[in-house]
């Protein structure tokens, strides 16, 4: 199987270690992974913004990246989704017939993380060591939209050592929801204080997420009231070994 890794444009940003997690994971796993060097955004902005059609030439783009790959897979719930569900659907509205063509058949091959081991693979046990005491915040695109389900508990629930505690009102938004946070900001700011609230009730070490972009969000409210809580993406558990290295 050729698998390729879909950074998205923010973790390529701001948290590169996270793939660099899903590359050790799936690497000891036994699996090759490459990454497209023509990869770029895939056009979330633009249709969380209004601007549908010109996300269309990223579709292209990103159809050009990784049209030859068997699984394509990304540490973000949110970017997976879009792929998914948003780019047949801008295609067949404004592409012509051959690109939406090759976007109908990319896009089921475009995985989150946390269901390309579990789905794909078939595997929840990774190898991992991580003996902390652990809480889990589904994102709304993991939960509402890709409906992961317990895929990410499981995965974590096989890691040695890891103490799972469960997040009050786990399915309730951080708060984040791009635009929206800026938006909306005083609304965004009163979400996130009940999560920070909910995170600091579990008594937890770690939060960790399947999307960087809420960890981010969660974070900053964290740090900012001081809490011994760390933020990390669940890829980055499952890369942590015995001695803490992936």
């Amino acid at each position: 199987m050729r698998v390729a890794l879909f950074i998205t444009c923010f973790n390529d940003t701001l948290f590169p270690g996270t793939g660099r997690a899903v590359v050790s994971v799936l690497e000891r796993l036994g699996h090759t992974v490459e990454f497209p060097q023509d990869q770029t955004c895939c056009g979330q902005m633009h249709v969380n913004t209004g601007y549908r059609a010109d996300a269309v030439p990223l579709i292209a783009r990103f159809a050009r990246a990784f049209g030859e790959y068997d699984a394509v897979v990304t540490p973000s719930a949110s970017c997976a989704g879009l792929v998914r569900e948003h780019h047949p659907a801008l295609a067949e509205q404004y592409s012509p017939p051959e690109l939406r063509r090759q976007v109908a058949e990319l896009a089921p091959r475009v995985h989150e993380f946390t269901e390309f081991l579990t789905d794909v693979l078939g595997v929840t046990d990774v190898g991992a060591r991580f003996p902390h005491r652990v809480t889990y915040h589904p994102t709304c695109h993991s939960l509402r939209g890709l409906r992961l389900g317990d895929r990410p508990q499981r995965l974590l629930r096989a890691v040695e050592g890891l103490d799972l505690v469960e997040l009050p009102a786990a399915d309730s938004c951080c708060g984040f929801g791009g635009t929206f946070a800026v938006k909306n900001a005083a609304t965004s700011g009163a979400m996130l204080l009940d999560k920070v609230d909910a995170v600091l009730e579990t008594g937890a070490d770690v939060l960790c997420t399947v999307d960087n972009s809420c960890l981010m969000h969660i974070g900053g409210g964290l740090s900012r009231q001081a809490a011994p809580v760390r933020t990390m993406h669940l890829a980055e558990i499952l890369a942590t070994t015995e001695g803490g290295r992936p």
